[in-house]
């Protein structure tokens, strides 16, 4: 048995542990053989070394959380369970936990909530969006690609960077050709955009986002629309890449103007295109790998931070994949 405790420091106890201990008590569920005892600014942890050690890095991170003025919800909590691998009260301690100490957060929704990293893929998309022009993030479903590189946009806006975002996605279901669906044009691709639309609901009012979609000032459209513009002073975002052929890939990226920025999206496992047709992004990484100023991030199950089952869905498919391989 182990001994070990955490001060803390420099942040509300009560945010930290939660109403009525609501946080600590969901740290003993999935922990049932350690034992957690709280008075004051200490938690005391006594149980078996691994799970101690886990539960010292977790507590940590929602220390670090408040004091950079964030609050911990349960889902951060089950966030944090799951970045540890901890799965039915069994902890792996070859998965190193993601430690929230970089400070940063990228903007606070209107709510004031911070939308920051939360594993160690999208703190890299976050430092290459810095450093580089045009950034691909590939990573599958859940790992944060779409959310991160929205809210890097909105902050960009917000501190006057550029005076626009521009958000597309290829609605290849639909084979580009929305002509046969009911409905006016926005009813026709508001489907294939919703995600877009779910990230930019959290961190901009209402009132707000309506406006600066009226404006133009936010425009979300299908990939195909973007063709023959130049997209100055713009946050450009392409999101679900994968879907996008090889000469779509190429007009996307040839529309970017002076002083914008891009980010291009995708799972190169998930591609929706038929047989015959090849990813762009898939074959993007080949032709732009040794560009200054163009960047890749890759994010791998790691940085899943969906339901816990999520990873784990998809360490299976990459399991089926291999032995048919």
């Amino acid at each position: 048995m182990t001994e070990k405790t955490v001060l803390i420091e420099d942040a509300d106890p009560v945010v930290v542990l939660g109403f009525d201990d609501r946080n600590l008590s969901q740290l003993e569920q999935a922990f049932p053989n350690t034992t957690l005892t709280a008075r004051g600014s200490k938690i005391k942890l006594k149980g078996p070394g691994g799970e101690v050690e886990t539960l010292s890095d977790i507590l940590d991170d929602m220390i670090s959380m408040v004091r950079r003025g964030g609050e911990i919800t349960k889902s951060d909590v089950s966030t944090l369970l799951a970045l540890a691998n901890k799965v039915e009260g069994k902890s792996r301690p070859e998965k190193t936990p993601f430690k929230q100490d970089t400070g940063d957060i990228i903007l606070h929704t209107h709510t004031g909530e911070s939308v920051a990293a939360k594993t160690e893929g999208q703190l890299n998309i976050i430092r290459q969006s810095e450093n580089n022009d045009i950034l691909f993030a590939i990573g599958p479903a859940g790992t944060g690609k779409t959310y991160t590189s929205v809210a890097l946009a909105v902050r960009a806006l917000k501190q006057r960077k550029v005076k626009r975002i521009i958000l597309a996605r290829p609605a290849v279901e639909a084979g580009e050709n929305l002509g046969f669906l009911p409905g006016d044009l926005k009813e026709k691709i508001d489907p294939y955009l919703r995600p877009l639309y779910d990230a930019l609901e959290e961190m901009i009012e209402f009132d707000k986002l309506e406006f600066q979609l009226q404006k133009n000032i936010i425009e979300i459209a299908p990939l195909a629309y973007m063709r023959g513009r130049t997209l100055n002073n713009a946050f450009v975002i392409l999101d679900e890449a994968q879907n996008a052929t090889n000469t779509q890939m190429k007009m996307f990226l040839t529309r970017i103007g002076f002083n914008s920025r891009a980010i291009i999206t995708g799972d190169i496992t998930q591609t929706d295109l038929p047989r015959k047709q090849e990813s762009g992004l898939i074959t993007i990484q080949k032709i732009l790998k040794n560009i200054d100023g163009i960047a890749f991030a890759y994010l791998n199950q790691d940085d899943v931070v969906r339901h816990k089952l999520v990873r784990d869905i998809i360490d299976a498919y990459d399991k089926y994949e291999s032995k048919k391989r």
